[in-house]
């Protein structure tokens, strides 16, 4: 029997090969297309996702009609698991905010394989504990940390997520993921340019000097991405 081949997504290349075998006919191959929502808050998961690519916001929607994101999900993770499992409804919106692929497992499927398998079930509780600290990471930030700080840091978790420095990104989301007015980045990415650190037109943000935007993050970036690898490392 050939082996099967390793998914981008680092939860799923994390599995023993004989349960990513057994988990290989039922996962289904789809598009993430920019504003596409994986999951809605109170509605039951019927899905869940292991991004390839791409970056998932996780969004908390406030009664005054904005939307708040506490944490970001890509490649390292995996979008409904808790909620999949526990057969819950999710607490945010999951949305598609760089376009990507994923595998993808119904909820069924996920919760049987979860409980067949010792080694699955403790990699996605790894994972749940790195996307709670995350959220409660960004909350942190965002209470605590100047916009220039928290546009790096976020622009530096895109950076890790998509592999790339060009990121199909408006100042527009940018100051929605970080909770502040579109002026505020307009004023910190053109300092940045004007630096040269970032260069930016309508829809794309490249970076251009990585060190330097890593010297003007704070803290929680470096926090948020040691989580990340935490939980694969544990399993190496």
């Amino acid at each position: 029997m050939s082996a099967v081949p390793r998914p981008s997504n680092r939860l799923l290349q994390a599995l023993p090969a004989a349960e990513l075998a057994h988990l290989h006919p039922l996962l289904e191959t789809v598009e993430l297309t920019k504003d596409a929502v994986l999951a809605n808050s109170g509605a039951p998961v019927q899905r869940v996702y292991f991004p390839h690519g791409g970056i998932i916001s996780m969004m908390i929607n406030l009664s005054d009609g904005q939307s708040v994101e506490i944490a970001t999900i890509g490649v390292d993770g995996v979008v409904g698991a808790s909620a999949a499992l526990y057969s819950r409804s999710p607490l945010t919106d999951a949305i598609v905010v760089v376009p990507g692929t994923a595998s993808v497992l119904r909820a069924e499927d996920f919760r049987a394989a979860v409980e067949r398998s010792t080694a699955f079930r403790a990699l996605v509780a790894l994972y749940e504990q790195a996307l709670m600290a995350q959220a409660q990471q960004s909350v942190a930030c965002n209470v605590s940390h100047a916009v220039e700080a928290r546009l790096s840091r976020w622009l530096l978790r895109a950076r890790d997520l998509c592999g790339s420095e060009a990121l199909p990104l408006t100042q527009e989301l940018l100051a929605q993921m970080i909770g502040v007015r579109r002026n505020a980045v307009s004023i910190v990415a053109h300092g940045f340019q004007q630096a040269g650190i970032l260069r930016y037109s309508r829809g794309h943000i490249e970076i251009t000097d990585v060190d330097a935007l890593q010297k003007a993050a704070c803290e929680c970036y470096a926090t948020v991405k040691a989580y990340a690898a935490q939980w694969v490392e544990s399993e190496d």
